[in-house]
């Protein structure tokens, strides 16, 4: 570009057009131009080159060894940005003190799961000291409550999001546990214009860029599902897919009222999607219906069995299924016949719950048991947009004027 130059401004001199002084005149402006390209040009250089400093290749990612995912409940809850999410009044905030307690002792999460012990901060913004003393005491069943670090008042978000940050400095080779409950106590409002999906996108990827700063951290966001009903349950998390797609995982809490069971759906980045039954002793007092996850995730499928089949499809299921665990391993039409039920029944039973998918056809007459998913229960993939475990974003978590953050106070949501 600068020889370009150079070549027209000499040919401009040498065309005969111009007086010496204004080939004086010419010579400096030529001179100013040249300067300012070649600024330009080593301008864009740099940029092109800073641009490309992060770029690494397949060669280098062979070559690392990367530490495995920290857990706070194995295989349920690991390190980064968690979000659960249920229906009000259905039991989270006793779901996340149990969690709490437990991580702060070295105890049993959900009363069957083995949990390390770590620094734990509780916000419970929606809480007083009274309400929490009650809750963690029933939860201890009379035993000392540990230290659980705890804060139930805050003056405005900004406080909060601070709070998180100098929690997370504090402790930052010891995996700590923060929990924030609720998400509708910091989030803040929508202003006008703005893209719901992104905001909400944006205030998820602030605190997973807080999160992620101390590596083993986990920050788990208790929330609020919407109102509609969704047979994929990510779309059932409040406020638009942007809160979901910007966390490493989700877990949404479904559980029917005067019921004590329920059912936690887990899903995220690191870890395999899965169901897991609960039950609420005395009503509040979670505790995993099964002896370990797999034992839960049966029953999941179990309950689903005696809500959807009659009493003698039940009966025909658990004879194929019981079948499979021995040599038999098969089951044909006069097989039923053992547990009272003729060819023609049996046919169509069978029939019926291989098309279900809660036992395999395998040939002609021949039917197996032992199927651990049932495809007439699907769930839609969730669309989740990628994002790097390290984000950098412009703070939310603050107001163009006076540095508070404006808040979604309902809770609601």
């Amino acid at each position: 570009m600068t020889d370009d130059l150079r070549a027209r401004g000499e040919a401009l001199v040498n065309s005969g057009k111009y007086t010496n002084g204004e080939i004086e005149l010419l010579n400096q402006v030529a001179d100013e131009m040249l300067d300012l390209a070649g600024v330009q040009q080593e301008s864009r250089a740099e940029e092109s080159a800073t641009v490309l400093t992060s770029m690494r290749d397949g060669v280098w990612l062979d070559g690392q060894e990367f530490p495995p995912l920290e857990y706070v409940v194995p295989d349920m809850i690991p390190e980064g940005l968690g979000v659960l999410a249920a229906p009000p009044k259905v039991g989270k905030s006793w779901f996340v003190s149990d969690v709490a307690l437990a991580s702060a002792a070295g105890g049993k999460a959900l009363g069957r799961i083995s949990v390390a012990k770590r620094p734990v901060l509780y916000l419970a913004l929606e809480d007083g000291d009274r309400r929490l003393q009650g809750r963690w005491r029933r939860l201890m069943g009379g035993q000392p409550i540990p230290a659980v670090n705890y804060i139930t008042r805050a003056e405005t978000s900004t406080v909060v999001f601070a709070m998180i940050c100098e929690f997370l400095q504090q402790h930052p080779g010891d995996k700590p546990l923060i929990i924030l409950d609720t998400l509708g106590k910091v989030k803040p409002h929508r202003p006008a214009g703005t893209d719901p999906y992104q905001h909400d996108y944006a205030v998820g990827s602030q605190l997973k860029a807080a999160i992620d700063t101390v590596p083993g951290a986990s920050l788990l966001v208790v929330h609020h599902t919407r109102k509609a009903e969704s047979s994929d349950f990510i779309d059932s998390v409040s406020g638009t897919q942007g809160i979901a797609g910007s966390a490493d995982f989700v877990m949404v809490l479904n559980r029917r009222r005067h019921s004590n069971d329920a059912v936690l759906s887990v899903t995220g980045r690191d870890i395999s999607e899965a169901e897991y039954a609960l039950h609420a002793d005395d009503g509040v007092l979670w505790r995993l219906d099964g002896a370990n996850l797999t034992e839960a995730a049966a029953t999941v499928e179990s309950r689903r069995d005696k809500q959807h089949l009659g009493d003698r499809a039940l009966e025909v299921l658990s004879f194929v299924n019981s079948r499979a665990e021995t040599a038999l391993n098969e089951t044909r039409a006069a097989d039923l016949a053992e547990i009272g039920i003729d060819n023609d029944q049996a046919r169509v039973y069978l029939n019926r719950l291989a098309d279900s998918g809660r036992i395999k056809k395998i040939g002609r007459g021949l039917y197996q048991g032992g199927v651990t998913s049932v495809t007439s229960i699907t769930n839609e993939d969730a669309s989740q947009a990628d994002v790097t475990h390290e984000t950098v974003v412009t703070p939310l978590f603050r107001d163009g004027q006076n540095g508070d953050l404006a808040t979604d106070q309902g809770g609601g949501e």
